[in-house]
């Protein structure tokens, strides 16, 4: 059995890190509808300038056959292996704050030990909350805000934040079981689940990411730069928005998504909602997936595609 000091390596040279600081976990794995988590990573390690402080070890936590790393090959030789990277790092906000991003997979082995490491470094360093976020696909439109579940021991943001409350079982990621110990040991812990259309999960969906980030910077006080993801969000919206306009099946199933979604905004504060988002009585949605997946990945010759 792997002990916690078995799953990482400490960089050399790594900065000094300030206690007291904010930590924000990005965990891809299970599910990342929209590419919310994966999507966030990638702006936020462009963005940020984060500098590695543990780098956890592939060969103990990954599934290689599972999620297989890339490997380029260059008409007859190979020229680069880029593996994947689970990493703790010291990064900086568009105004300087700096904060602690855990990111990268989510592990495929050694839960326990690798949540009792997270634990310590939260200990070490005197983290002041525990943030994190991921995506599920929903049966709701995309013409109305991505809404909220929040979890954990911040009751003012879920006060303020979660739209849907349901109780029920889930299937269990490493990222709850991070809260969840992480709770047991007195951190304050606030944990965003995007609900994302269904018809979109398959997509690189900005609103996913914008909605991301919007939420951990309410919960951290951060100020993170988006500006190029929402330069493109009107772009895409716009390509959505002519595939289900050139469709009446289409457009007549957003419309019921779109009724269903606003009588449960409007009853909800009466209603535990718990079937609010049930897929009894809908259209299904498959035939609009696969035309917006194929709308969205055959654009015309010379289209620049940045986004979808």
């Amino acid at each position: 059995m792997a002990s916690s000091a078995d799953l990482y390596q400490s960089i050399a040279g790594a900065p000094d890190v300030p206690t007291g600081l904010p930590l924000v976990i990005l965990l891809t794995g299970f599910t990342d509808a929209g590419n919310a988590v994966s999507g966030l990573i990638d702006h936020v390690h462009a963005t940020t300038g984060p500098q590695t402080l543990v780098a956890f070890d592939n060969d103990v936590l990954l599934d290689y056959r599972a999620r297989r790393p890339v490997i380029v090959f260059d008409q007859d030789h190979l020229t680069e292996f880029r593996p994947a990277r689970l990493e703790l790092a010291l990064a900086h906000d568009a105004l300087g704050q700096p904060f602690l991003l855990l990111s990268g997979y989510e592990p495929d082995f050694a839960w326990n030990a690798f949540t009792a490491a997270v634990v310590g470094f939260v200990d070490a360093f005197q983290v002041t909350a525990v943030s994190w976020v991921h995506s599920i696909a929903m049966p709701v439109p995309h013409t109305r805000p991505l809404g909220t579940t929040v979890s954990g021991n911040r009751r003012d943001l879920a006060a303020a934040h979660s739209v849907w409350r349901p109780r029920t079982q889930v299937p269990a990621t490493a990222g709850h079981l991070l809260e969840y110990r992480l709770i047991e040991h007195d951190v304050r812990v606030a944990g965003f689940v995007l609900l994302v259309p269904h018809y979109l999960a398959d997509t690189e969906y900005p609103d996913t990411v914008l909605a991301a980030a919007d939420r951990l910077m309410i919960a951290t006080g951060l100020v993170l730069r988006m500006d190029e993801v929402q330069d493109g969000r009107e772009e895409f919206l716009t390509r959505v928005e002519e595939q289900v306009h050139a469709s009446e099946e289409l457009t007549q199933m957003v419309h019921t998504l779109e009724r269903r979604y606003d009588a449960y905004m409007a009853g909800r504060d009466e209603d535990d909602g718990d079937g609010a988002f049930d897929e009894r009585d809908l259209p299904s949605a498959d035939e609009l997936a696969a035309e917006l997946e194929r709308y969205l990945a055959n654009r015309r010759p010379g289209e620049e595609d940045k986004h979808g």
